[in-house]
């Protein structure tokens, strides 16, 4: 069977990206010939700036303007000479007064991505294992997964978990030299804190624990010297910490600097550190600037600055206690988020925002989830009091009038970002509703009328009244939880009782990997040999993953389609946190760009599914007649793989079947079902094959060899659905016999055959194997599922997996 397309991380963030790039609010161009630092040019306005992270606003600084401007004059635009080389005039001063700063060893890079590209591989052995915090800097995973090809482990803990992190501690005690921990000091979206101390007292429990602390949002407005936040936790740098700092953002000028107190560590990554060795080295103007900000690090002047834009920041927190404005995370940061939940109200607000004279950072996928966008707002010394008070008041002004515009609420924003906030007493739960329309919400399909449902949703899959009346009861009372699913029934009508939206939902236990590639799943599958629900997730699912189709009904030409689409979305709100569901997935949805632009202003990413296939069946045709419609090429593969091998095979149709034949299905199924990691599912119960033998709208075409009638070697498990589709729902296969018979092909065809015979109009193939399917007739359709989380935490450890 083909193999599955899996979806490019790239593609969902562009696709986020360009979205916010539409409205206005990303890849933005600063406007004017002179920039102050407290107001910032966009779009022919001046506006004042609360998104930069020069919060000192030293980059402002004449000294360091004057020694830049000096150094060009003295040294030229750049020195293009590695610096393994030599090193332009100017660095040994920066060096040394760096060094004096942390009174530890320290070495400069260009930047501290392509520092962390330096250090990394050098500073982590092939013996050693590394885990990462799920929101520690993409510059640090990215250098990380570099040593995937060495065969070093990387694992991922969620956010500051310090009781998961010591498990993974303890998962490689006995099998790894050192075990390092990469983790930011100060997380650039949320402006929350590193738990430094805390990982310090771990440390002294697990000896093999070493830190990479990459403290680049901490630097110099707090610390002595302004060595950062991690620093002023620790107050002195151990061997087993490995520390990053920055001499861009708040230090001013250019660059990035790794501080090492094992000498022998510092003298490896000095003497060859990947990037450090090949890479430019800085300009003469970043240097000389950099140096004049270290003199004012090294003076009593940093604690002046450091005081002023504490005292900016004390006033921001005691203007934000006075609101309900959701603040995510409070502490003396300069760093604040405020929670918007969807991305549409965010760009909304954000926009709001600009129109009253306010600049601030729009927090995005993959920064955040998508369902966590808001606006990051930093605080600098260029702000003064009067202007952090107008943002204030306008974002408490403008706050509920983006909800309003984006049809949400406050109750939907502290939800998704799960506060406890001072302000729900004052703002109810409310549901989104409309006067003009009605929302019909069952727990089960018997409560819907059963010639409206196949009329809306019947025509495709196994989700017509009868199949779902049958998934109903096979998939309750089981022993095991995933094979009990909740279903429930949306229908949204409009004054005169048309419906404008239908569908139905299924919360059930996924495996977080299922759309991850087969790599990743074998090495999950093996931590689940011993804790078989490692990395699963209840998933609240438009369908369900017995079913393949078209679950959404949505009237398009109906003026009141949005407002039902707000109805449903709010309905899947209410159902993820009542049935205590993990995600929201919108499955089997085309290529509509409306519908797209929607789902992913609702806090949805889109991901790329397997390629869905049919063939429709002409009236009065038979199987040769079908044939003939197959090109020359298709018709020389039908007759050498399939119609020369038929004979030779004896072909079954079964609509009721004995305990051996239901034994010897469930294994053929089982073996497809092992083999399948690419779309890896549960199983299935056990009373599923019992039940589809009693069902009359299920039967089973099987094959076995005429040398040995007795023994099955192929099944396909078919559903006659109401409206003459035919659907082949799943496979099963021998696969000692696959290319002697090729079973697969084989199944294909004796479906086609079945359908005509039954003189059924349309054939739903389903997902998966596009390319067999296509040989045989099939149309191909591309396929999409939308899916919303509470955190990236599970798509970061798939990235991370699947990078082996």
């Amino acid at each position: 069977m083909a193999k599955i397309k899996h979806n490019n991380f790239l593609d969902t963030v562009n696709e986020v990206f360009t979205d916010a790039k539409n409205e206005g609010v990303m890849h933005l161009y600063a406007e004017g010939e002179y920039f102050s630092g407290r107001t910032i040019g966009i779009k022919n306005r001046k506006l004042f700036h609360f998104g930069t992270t020069g919060y000192l606003g030293l980059e402002q600084d004449h000294r360091l303007k004057d020694a830049a401007i000096d150094a060009i004059r003295k040294y030229g635009t750049q020195f293009p000479l590695s610096k393994s080389y030599i090193s332009n005039p100017l660095y040994r001063e920066l060096e040394e007064k760096v060094t004096l700063m942390y009174n530890n060893p320290i070495i400069i890079t260009k930047n501290s991505t392509l520092g962390h590209l330096g250090v990394i591989p050098s500073a982590v052995k092939d013996q050693d294992a590394i885990i990462l915090d799920h929101q520690v800097h993409w510059s640090v995973q990215s250098a990380a997964r570099v040593l995937k090809n060495r065969s070093v482990p990387i694992d991922m803990i969620r956010h500051n978990d310090l009781n998961m992190l010591e498990d993974k501690i303890k998962s490689y005690s006995d099998k790894r030299s050192k075990i390092w921990y990469m983790a930011d000091g100060i997380y650039s979206m949320y402006g929350d804190f590193a738990p430094v101390n805390e990982l310090k007292t771990l440390s002294q429990k697990y000896p093999q624990l070493n830190f990479y602390f990459d403290d680049v949002h901490g630097m110099s407005w707090i610390g002595k010297n302004g060595t950062g936040y991690v620093l002023s936790e620790l107050k002195e740098l151990s061997e087993n910490i490995l520390l990053f700092g920055t001499l861009s953002k708040t230090f001013g000028a250019s660059g990035a600097v790794l501080v090492c107190s094992n000498e022998k560590m510092y003298q490896e990554i000095k003497t060859f550190g990947g990037p450090l060795t090949f890479s430019a080295q800085l300009e003469p103007a970043s240097v000389a600037a950099a140096t004049a900000s270290a003199n004012i690090h090294l003076s009593p002047e940093i604690y002046q600055l450091q005081n002023e834009l504490r005292e900016r920041i004390d006033y921001f927190n005691e203007l934000l206690h006075q609101t309900d404005l959701p603040l995510i995370d409070e502490n003396i940061s300069p760093v604040f988020y405020i929670g918007t939940g969807m991305p549409h109200t965010g760009y909304n607000f954000v926009n709001r925002l600009m129109n009253e004279g306010f600049y601030v950072n729009l927090g995005i996928f993959p920064a955040v989830p998508v369902k966590n966008t808001g606006v990051r707002i930093t605080i600098s010394r260029h702000n003064q009091k009067e202007e952090i008070k107008g943002l204030v008041e306008a974002m408490e002004y403008h706050f509920p009038k983006a909800l309003e515009d984006t049809y949400t609420n406050s109750s939907r924003v502290f939800q998704a970002f799960k506060l406890g906030s001072k302000s729900i007493t004052k703002t109810p739960k409310t549901e989104i509703t409309h006067s003009d329309l009605t929302k019909q919400l069952e727990d089960s399909i018997l409560k819907i009328d059963e010639a409206q449902w196949n009329g809306l949703l019947g025509k495709n899959g196994v989700f017509d009244w009868k199949g779902l009346k049958f998934l109903e009861k096979t998939f309750s009372q089981n022993k095991l939880p995933e094979h009990n699913w909740n279903f429930r029934y949306l229908l949204i009508y409009d004054q005169e009782k048309q419906p404008i939206l239908a569908t139905y939902f299924t919360v059930s236990l996924w495996k977080d990997d299922m759309l991850a590639n087969m790599g990743a799943s074998q090495t999950i599958e093996k931590e689940r040999e011993s804790n078989p629900y490692y990395l699963t997730s209840k998933v609240l699912s438009i369908g369900s993953l017995f079913t393949e189709g078209d679950h959404l009904f949505l009237n398009t030409n109906h003026p009141l389609k949005k407002e039902a689409l707000n109805i449903m979305m709010q309905t899947m709100e209410t159902l993820e946190h009542t049935l205590k569901a993990k995600m929201i997935v919108l499955r089997d949805l085309s290529d509509d760009s409306e519908l797209h632009s929607y789902f992913q202003g609702q806090g949805f990413v889109r991901i790329k599914m397997p390629e869905s296939c049919s063939i429709e069946i002409e009236e009065n045709e038979n199987i040769e007649t079908f044939i003939e419609r197959l090109s020359s090429r298709n018709r020389k593969h039908l007759r050498k793989e399939i119609l020369a091998i038929e004979p030779l095979l004896k072909v079954s149709v079964l609509t009721k079947c004995n305990k051996k034949q239901l034994r010897e299905i469930e294994e053929l199924y089982t073996n497809v079902h092992q083999n399948n990691l690419g779309l890896n599912t549960f199983s299935f119960p056990t009373a599923l094959f019992e039940q589809m033998s009693e069902h009359p709208n299920w039967e089973f075409i099987t094959i076995n060899p005429l040398n040995d009638s007795n023994k099955m070697i192929g099944v396909m498990l078919c559903y006659k659905n109401i409206h003459k589709t035919y659907v082949p729902a799943f496979v099963g296969m021998d696969y000692h016999y696959l290319n002697e018979f090729h079973i697969y092909r084989q199944l294909l065809y004796q479906t086609i055959k079945r359908a005509i015979e039954l003189n059924f109009q349309h054939i739903a193939l389903g997902l998966t194997a596009s390319f067999e399917k296509r040989k045989l007739g099939a149309n191909v359709y591309e396929k999409y599922a939308y899916l919303q989380t509470a955190d990236n935490y599970t798509l970061e450890l798939m990235g991370v997996l699947e990078s082996s």
